[in-house]
């Protein structure tokens, strides 16, 4: 009988599994002495004290190149001369644990100057950094809540948070007050602004005009005001508020779900039990996925736990292709830890493909050779250093030539990309959660890796899967038991701020979260997430696809950089609108001689846009589709997707909705309509 990962506990017939590694008792703290995440850094420091922490890299200059640039206008090409800015970097400088804790004392004695007082809401509307992290210990130093927004949220989604938690405070980005500016006289509690970086233009002096009561600092006066007046700790208990993390809100008002202390540490117990075993002294994890998504937030809480240093990057310098005199981000950390969300491996993916591409006949041959050589000798378990020597340490070299581990979340990615990046970069292990169970629900260590898997319940929760019969996904499936996946234990929200009646739709009296993800147990007791509740499509002939399960296989093909799948129930297949890889495009124009078109003309032609849809399938046919499951037509979109323009989240996960709705006429075209 194959290993088993988790275990049936409770009464017979209810199919409610936990970890093997805790079958009688849900975890819910690291350590006899953790209990808060105020006590995580107290741990540390006692722990790892003089050990690196917190590692941050200053903007030396900006680089500006001229280029000369070709576009092809109505058939004809025009040359245009156009600026292209570049950041240099410094190295990395480190902040130890002792330092951390005395920044943080000093931010939190700095909020008791302004009056903040225990419980009080404290904005953070900011990048991923070091300092994003140092406030929220501040805020935690004096029992704080922290209210979290994406720094990519709309006017609307970041007034709607702070109004109804009744923000006084607020902690930003320089860049970012030109946002602030537009809402403070919408936000009659907001008082004082904490900045970080150096505030360009006018914007102060706008500030200062439009909103003369309005107190404002940068970080480094607001860390003097709090050393200047020091308060003795006030730290939380672990029943009190740690976060009220607004989710991105692919639908209406983002929600504002209620994490506790208790709530947080128990996430980090489980990830402990089951991860701290692979972690070593020498590891670096590279922190640059938004703080204000869960998942990002609780993996950084780990590291602190473990004492993992962390240098923080951005996706706007993790490559040397962003940078001048100096190397991306990646590069210079040379970290052996890394999470990504799909869209990043994905990336990654086309990336190394577009070089091996680019090489000679020769070249791609062995690399094909040696990439099926690698897959089956890491299926038998075999060992594969001549391989990576001869092959792909130079791919590794891409990410610094340290990374042992990478982890996945935040939306399913696709078998293709985790088999490619496996075998090329380093085990891709993947995880599933919700902002809801603090980013926890399923984990995969290197002992479980698998593709398609989440691996085996955490050990601070508990699993059942819940009938879904007109669907067909029923628990008494066999072989593999199928339905809504439920959740319960430390980990769970008490609910979503000032909104009873989604607190009620989706928690149970006695404590199960319904996720509306629909799972497979696996032979082995690890769980596959197979479907979405809400996007199940029933087609005409009576079969449910989901659409986000398709999305993840089609966005694997090489054409494509954002898709989103429609299906019509009154039609027997779906189609996709593609948001394609214009550099992808232009390759496939020049095989065939449509080199004079430019990028909105590619993607209205028949030859090109037929090119992509036979890609497409052929995807789908190697992901084993059913009929039903494939693609009739796509309509290729010249506009992107971003958050900015409405059509994604702040999460990066697309508005379905609002893109059907804008390309209206492209479904119906699709579909024989117009």
């Amino acid at each position: 009988m194959e290993k088993q990962f988790s275990i049936s506990v409770g009464p017979e017939g209810e199919g409610i599994r936990r970890s093997i590694i805790s079958p009688h008792e849900l975890l819910s703290i690291p350590d006899e002495n953790v209990k808060t995440l105020y006590d995580v850094l107290q741990y540390s420091v006692k722990t790892h004290g003089s050990k690196n922490a917190f590692g941050t890299r200053k903007l030396e200059d900006i680089v500006e190149e001229e280029k000369e640039i070709t576009k092809v206008v109505n058939g004809s090409e025009t040359k245009e001369k156009k600026k292209w800015k570049y950041f240099q970097l410094s190295g990395y400088s480190w902040l130890n644990y002792e330092e951390v804790a005395e920044e943080a004392r000093m931010i939190g004695s700095g909020l008791v100057k302004l009056g903040l007082q225990k419980d009080a809401k404290i904005a953070i509307f900011a990048s991923t950094s070091a300092n994003w992290m140092l406030v929220t210990q501040g805020c935690f130093t004096q029992g704080m809540t922290i209210v979290t927004a994406y720094d990519t949220l709309g006017k609307e989604g970041l007034l709607h948070s702070m109004n109804e938690t009744e923000i006084h405070a607020m902690y930003t980005n320089a860049d970012l007050l030109h946002m602030v500016n537009n809402i403070t006289g919408k936000c009659p509690t907001l008082e004082h602004v904490i900045y970080d970086g150096e505030a360009k233009g006018s914007i102060l002096d706008e500030l200062k005009s439009t909103h003369p009561n309005l107190k404002l600092y940068t970080l480094d006066e607001f860390k003097q005001l709090g050393k200047n007046n020091p308060v003795d700790p006030n730290p939380p208990s672990p029943d009190d508020l740690c976060c009220i993390m607004y989710t991105s809100g692919s639908t209406g008002n983002p929600k504002g779900v209620l994490l506790t202390h208790s709530n947080l540490v128990a996430a980090i117990a489980g990830i402990n039990a089951m991860l701290q075993p692979i972690v070593r002294p020498d590891d670096v994890l590279l922190a640059y996925l938004p703080l204000a998504h869960v998942l990002e937030f609780t993996v950084e809480h780990v590291c602190v736990f473990w004492g993992i240093p962390m240098g923080y990057g951005t996706p706007r310098t993790l490559t040397d292709a962003s940078v001048r005199n100096c190397l991306g981000d990646i590069r210079e950390l040379k970290p052996s830890l890394m999470t990504g969300v799909p869209a990043v491996w994905e990336s990654i993916r086309k990336g190394v493909l577009t070089k091996v591409h680019a090489g000679s006949p020769t070249v791609q041959r062995v690399f094909n050779a040696a990439f099926k050589a690698k897959g089956w000798l890491m299926d038998k378990g075999l060992p594969t250093k001549f391989l990576d020597a001869a092959v792909f340490n130079k791919i590794k070299q891409q990410t610094g030539g340290r990374l042992r581990y990478a982890l996945s979340g935040g939306a399913p990615i696709s078998k293709e990309t985790q088999e490619f990046l496996s075998i090329a970069l380093c085990p891709i292990l993947q995880g599933y959660g919700m902002t809801e169970t603090c980013g926890m629900c399923a984990v995969m260590p290197p002992e479980q890796f698998a593709y398609g898997s989440v691996g085996s319940p955490v050990p601070c929760l508990e699993i059942k899967l819940v009938d879904v019969p007109e669907a067909g996904y029923k628990s008494t499936n066999t072989p593999n038991p199928q339905g809504e996946i439920w959740i319960r234990g430390p980990v769970i929200t008490k609910g979503y701020f000032k909104n009873e009646i989604i607190t009620k739709e989706t928690l149970t009296d006695d404590g199960w979260l319904q996720t509306g993800d629909i799972g497979e147990w696996r032979q082995n007791g690890t769980l596959a997430i197979i479907d979405r509740k809400k996007n199940l499509v029933k087609l005409s002939h009576g079969e449910y696809i989901a659409l986000e399960k398709l999305e993840s296989v089609y966005k694997s093909t090489l054409y494509v950089s954002n898709i989103c799948v429609y299906a019509d129930s009154y039609q027997s297949r779906p189609v996709a609108l593609i948001f394609p890889v214009e550099a992808r495009l232009r390759e496939l124009a020049k095989e065939k001689n449509l080199e004079n078109l430019d990028f909105e003309e590619l993607c209205a032609n028949k030859e090109i846009k037929s090119a992509v849809l036979q890609a497409c399938v052929a995807q789908a046919k190697r992901a084993d589709f059913k009929p039903s499951e494939i693609l009739s037509d796509v309509a290729l979109v010249p506009d992107e997707w971003t958050a900015q323009n409405g059509l994604l989240t702040a999460a990066q996960k697309i508005k379905r909705k609002d893109l059907q709705d804008k390309y209206k006429k492209e479904i119906d075209r699709m579909y024989g309509k117009s």
